[in-house]
Order: C-alpha cells, then structure tokens, then sequence
C-alpha cells in the first residue's frame, strides 16, 4: 500500500496549488498550515531546490471524529499534501494515505474513519486531471 496519492498536472505550480485547494474545499477541508519548502530551505540552508509546498489541509469534522477515537491522533494531523514543480508546465499534487498512516495504530474507530478520508482524499487527487 502506497502511503500517499498523487497526480500529474498540465499546468503551473501556482494553478495547481488553487485546484488542489479548491477540490479540497469543496470536501470539507481547509488549509490551516502551508509550508514553502523552497523558501524555508534556503533561508536555513542557503540551497535551491524546486517549488514545493506542504499544505497542511483539515476537515474540522473528521479532526473532530479521529480525536474522539483517539487522543494522540494529533500527531498525524493535518492531512499533508504536496505542490511540486517538475518543470515544462507540469505540477504534481499529492496527498498522504491516512489509511497507511493508521495502520501503526490498533484501533477499529480510527481505522474505519480513516478509510473514508482515504476515500475522499483519493478521489480528489485523481479527479484534479
């Protein structure tokens, strides 16, 4: 089992990082965090590597479900996913398996809540084509 879903785009870093957003808002989720790894790396390393955000996306309802299953749940929270440039106008989004990620956990609730957000998330990813 892959730990996440991803997908190649046709167009720039900045169009794939709106559709990602909005195909994700139209689900329930919100963009809590956003990380630029580019940035961050080189101001802290001083090196240059391609576009790349972690967008820290969450479902206040899910949130809500996984920390009644089970407290600790934070630590897997938010759902990551990626904006990636590969260069000649083409992007790549991609976003964490929560279903692989709960599987280190024993508990039947997550698992099951887990499998819906999978569901979502990977129908998402597959239908920003």
């Amino acid at each position: 089992m892959e730990y996440y879903f991803t997908t190649i785009l046709g167009c720039s870093f900045e169009e794939a990082e709106l559709k990602a957003i909005s195909a994700l808002k139209e689900k329930g989720f919100g963009m809590i965090t956003e990380i630029d790894m580019r940035q961050k790396l080189n101001e802290k390393l001083g090196v240059d590597i391609q576009k790349y955000k972690i967008l820290g996306m969450c479902n206040p309802g899910f949130a809500y479900k996984a920390l009644q299953a089970e407290e600790k749940i934070g630590t897997m929270l938010p759902c990551n996913v990626l904006v990636i440039d590969k260069g000649s106008g083409k992007t790549e989004v991609s976003a964490v398996n929560p279903l692989a990620s709960m599987m280190a956990i024993p508990n039947k609730e997550l698992g099951v809540l887990a499998a819906e957000i999978t569901g979502i998330l990977q129908n998402v990813i597959a239908g920003l084509k």
